[in-house]
């Protein structure tokens, strides 16, 4: 059921959002968004959700498809749910065919800030209320956001990264950051130096160099360390690497230098593998986001937008988010990541986000017995 008088467009217009997400959990197989729309709808209709990419977050396919489709069923809507895989051009062609169907809400995890915008502009244009989900868009025009809280999620990891080096006093440190086009990245980075930079201005520690990866590419990660590490001649005690992807690709620099598992590296998003590095004592820490979490309240959002009941989706939304290229406080969902170490990592099993199965075969299997993951 579709309200959209101008007057409520204009209402809900005057709230917008924020950025962002990393992400690399392990998915299963599928076909990440066929570029086609789904006619029809649920009893309260139907809700199209355009996600960004597989090839450095498996985790939009392996989580968030699934547990929105499961949120907004709940919800009573047809979910249709598609991935642009890192393509712009084909984020704007599934946007253009779900406003021209007449979704009753757009969610949009977008690839970047200038695309996310302009379907949010679209959307507006056509009566259509969209939901940032995950990033927020700067400078756009989404109704609200909905995401974890990612100045915590640098917090998290600048505070892993200094109970890692207490004991190093003066101890050398390499930043690998996100893309610098993701807002959630300069989140990131934000948290994390809410924690570092006065320790790095104390000398307590050494900042060696912050550098961010674009496209949050592995691969350029990886050889952008071994380049600050041969250049630092070899030396690093701590990294913090912004998610678990990019730990990865730092922690096969370290083990080709024979570094691994004596210098701490910080992750995001409990990977399988970022959680198997932990065991093995490769990474220090991951951060957490129960991302079923952040599918409830986007599909909650989009029930009361659906309605036009925008006081019920303020109440939902009851959080602030600063979009500074657009001047404006976005009413978003803030939702808690947690710190996950070593001893944590059964929380995330018991959760049901990552089976044991997939985490404590081979050599983990005495770890794992030995921390009760089963």
């Amino acid at each position: 059921m579709r309200t959209r008088p101008l007057a409520l467009a204009a209402a809900i217009m005057s709230a917008t959002f924020a950025l962002a997400a990393c992400g690399a959990n392990t998915a299963p197989s599928g076909d990440g968004g066929t570029g086609e729309t789904t006619a029809g709808g649920g009893a309260n209709g139907t809700v199209g959700v355009i996600l960004p990419e597989t090839a450095t977050s498996a985790r939009w396919e392996g989580f968030d498809k699934p547990m929105l489709e499961k949120a907004l069923r709940a919800e009573g809507f047809e979910p249709d749910v598609q991935n642009a895989q890192g393509d712009v051009q084909k984020f704007t062609t599934l946007a253009d065919g779900m406003i021209s169907q007449g979704v009753d809400v757009l969610i949009i995890a977008s690839i970047n800030s200038e695309v996310g915008g302009a379907v949010a502009a679209k959307a507006r244009n056509a009566g259509i209320p969209t939901i940032d989900y995950d990033r927020l868009n700067l400078g756009g025009g989404s109704d609200y956001y909905v995401s974890f809280d990612n100045v915590k999620v640098g917090e998290l990891q600048g505070q892993g990264l200094a109970d890692a080096l207490k004991d190093k006093p003066g101890a050398q440190v390499i930043e690998i950051q996100g893309a610098p086009t993701d807002n959630n990245a300069t989140l990131f980075k934000e948290g994390q130096r809410n924690v570092l930079q006065p320790l790095y201005d104390s000398g307590a520690l050494s900042l060696v160099q912050s550098q961010p990866i674009d496209g949050w590419d592995n691969q350029k990660g990886g050889v952008v360390f071994e380049q600050i590490l041969t250049g630092n001649g070899g030396h690093v005690d701590g990294v913090v690497a912004a998610n678990d992807g990019l730990a990865g690709a730092v922690i096969t620099v370290l083990k080709k230098n024979g570094l691994n598992g004596t210098v701490p590296v910080t992750g995001q998003d409990a990977t399988p593998e970022g959680l198997k590095n932990i065991l093995r004592g490769d990474q220090y820490m991951t951060v957490f986001k129960p991302i079923q979490q952040e599918a409830n309240a986007a599909a909650e959002l989009a029930a009361a937008l659906a309605k036009g009941d925008t006081a019920a989706a303020d109440a939902i939304a009851s959080a602030v988010s600063k979009d500074p290229q657009g001047n404006r406080d976005v009413r978003s969902v803030l939702l808690e990541p947690q710190l996950v170490t070593k001893n944590e990592v059964k929380t995330v099993v018991d959760e049901g986000y990552v089976p044991a199965a997939e985490i404590c075969g081979g050599d983990l299997q005495p770890v794992c017995a030995e921390l009760g993951i089963s």
